[in-house]
């Protein structure tokens, strides 16, 4: 098997355990794989972050470990294609929904996302399966909508008409009862590549990089601004990279086409990503991003993609905005004063549910310590698996019923039990799932931020 990722780092893996029961076929693709010592603990924890397909449905075969036993089969197959997996194992791969719980809960870190996105790499290997329109378009999303800023009109007219939604459902199979989020009417415009820090000057170690994925600079704009002004106030000089940095090309992570198996198309996406922020790797600036799916491209898959040093250097200046904040904090960089809630006001309830990668690479924790800057704040996490969205996963008909359930095992009653608190969400699926089940709005960490800096 030629696999489409590099699976290297997985060489030394089970390498003289007579029991690694590594696959025939795949090469380290298979120890990969082989890395689940069949310990069961994915089948009996029905709480935190995995499995959520198998939380929802009880079915083992949506567990990390039923899924490692049916593609044990298939690399055990003279020779394996996805045209020879198992109608289970289809089954199986999927219902999930990359959310990287088992990389972080699972005993043996077992990474059944990219796992996936190999398998979903092998099957758009076929001309047939890469032109598939409905694939095609959930994983060139970002592009389309820079691209067509006329789909703005289209998806209002689309969510007002029962009749346009129902001609959605046939065309593209995106389920009809969904409404689709909206472009802003506004989008995103940069007025500068730098914007100096409030307080100091000059280049300096207080440099960083803001890099814009395509959502926030679409979807939400203002949220880009607040970044940028949260940052300034905190004394740091702002480089901005955002979609049309480059001109004539547009810059994406990539992480859509990767979810879909596109492994190729994101490459190139990456390619291009990396050659725009390389001054700013070897200027050894932070690189901080806003959307958790967005910047954990960079910081993991990209090191599976075969992109070599430069992927590697980018990785260990990758953060998270709340991330980078934590670690200034300790560091004693990070002194900005916030407004304190009026003494005659209560207390601002907060409720905070978290992206699955930001739980899974325990960002959680940095969003802990930065809300705890915050006077006057009472906030609370909400223990939830995957909240069904999972980036487009949600918006496909296949997977709405079980998309719907995710929400309804934790999600929706958590926030239900707190009607009043303010939701925190840095995930742009998470709140668009939020607010469509809900009609409650939710807030970006940096906007909530920004909020307080607005009141100074």
């Amino acid at each position: 098997m030629k696999t489409e990722l590099d699976w290297s780092r997985y060489r030394d893996q089970g390498m003289g355990d007579a029991y690694a029961d590594i696959p025939k076929q795949g090469g380290d693709f298979a120890k990969a794989v082989s890395v689940c010592i069949n310990s069961g603990v994915c089948q009996t924890q029905r709480r935190g972050l995995m499995c959520p397909s198998y939380q929802v449905s009880g079915d083992k075969r949506l567990s990390p470990g039923g899924r490692v036993g049916l593609l044990k089969q298939w690399l055990n197959q003279p020779e394996p294609t996805p045209q020879t997996a198992s109608a289970d194992l289809q089954y199986a791969l999927e219902y999930c929904v990359a959310c990287k719980g088992c990389q972080r809960e699972c005993e043996s870190n077992l990474d059944m996302a990219l796992i996936k996105a190999e398998y979903l790499g092998q099957l758009r290997r076929p001309w047939y399966q890469r032109l598939n329109p409905r694939r095609a378009l959930l994983a060139h999303l970002p592009k389309v909508l820079q691209r067509l800023p006329l789909l703005r009109p289209l998806i209002m007219w689309r969510n007002r008409s029962s009749w346009l939604a129902k001609l959605g459902q046939m065309l593209l199979a995106i389920p009809q009862a969904l409404p689709l989020p909206v472009p802003s009417a506004e989008t995103f415009k940069a007025q500068s590549s730098v914007y100096p820090a409030d307080r100091g000057s000059g280049e300096s170690a207080r440099s960083v990089v803001l890099l814009l994925d395509s959502f926030t600079t679409l979807f939400n704009p203002q949220l880009a601004d607040d970044a940028i002004r949260v940052l300034q106030a905190g004394g740091y000089q702002v480089h901005l990279v955002h979609p049309r940095s480059n001109p004539g090309e547009l810059l994406d992570s990539g992480r859509s086409l990767l979810s879909h198996g596109y492994i190729a198309a994101a490459r190139r996406q990456a390619n291009k990503m990396l050659q725009c922020l390389q001054p700013h790797i070897e200027a050894g600036r932070p690189i901080i991003g806003l959307e958790p799916a967005d910047l954990l491209m960079l910081r993991d898959e990209y090191l599976a993609l075969g992109l070599g040093e430069p992927a590697l250097a980018l990785a260990k200046q990758a953060w998270l905005m709340e991330e980078f904040i934590s670690r200034e904090l300790r560091n004693g960089r990070f002194t900005l004063d916030f407004h304190p809630q009026q003494a005659t006001q209560p207390a601002q309830p907060l409720i905070v549910f978290g992206h699955c990668h930001q739980k899974a690479t325990g960002a959680m924790k940095a969003m802990r310590r930065v809300l705890k800057q915050l006077p006057g704040v009472e906030f609370q996490f909400l223990e939830s698996s995957c909240c069904g969205m999972a980036g487009t996963w949600g918006l496909e008909l296949c997977h709405h019923n079980m998309s719907q359930q995710m929400a309804e095992t934790s999600l929706l009653p958590g926030l239900a039990a707190h009607p009043d608190a303010t939701i925190i969400s840095n995930g742009f699926g998470c709140s668009h799932q939020i607010y469509t089940l809900t009609g409650r709005a939710t807030v970006h960490l940096a906007s909530l931020l920004a909020q307080r800096l607005a009141r100074s």
